[in-house]
């Protein structure tokens, strides 16, 4: 009956140790999770932070890049314009002096007429 005892005794002491180990590496597994969720909210952050950042670095690039391609393509729009105005410009004149001679012409021939020359 000793021998009985001893291993009941034996028996609920495994028990009882192991209930207490479980608690303990659950406690643990607990406490470590909480340490793994602040360190991957942490990495997450960074991350965030360096996309926003290479976002904001080529957002800023490509402004001043389409400002520059902006400023470029008004220059050209703008000489091209001076082109075609003073061109539009010398054909009104010479539009204008070719009529101007014509009216004349037309206008002596009919003096000419009327005076019956």
């Amino acid at each position: 009956m000793m021998r009985q005892t001893g291993f009941a005794v034996l028996a609920l002491g495994a028990v009882v140790s192991a209930g207490s180990l479980m608690a303990q590496t659950a406690r643990q597994d607990l406490k470590d999770a909480g340490h793994d969720t602040v360190k991957a909210t942490k990495n997450t952050g960074h991350a965030i932070a360096k996309g926003t950042e290479t976002g904001y670095d080529k957002t800023k690039e490509g402004t001043v890049k389409a400002a520059h391609a902006t400023e470029h393509g008004t220059k050209v729009a703008a000489h091209k314009t001076k082109e075609g105005t003073v061109k539009a410009a010398d054909a009104t004149a010479h539009g204008t002096k070719v009529a101007a001679h014509k009216t004349k012409t037309g206008t002596e021939k009919m003096v000419d007429k009327v005076d019956g020359k």
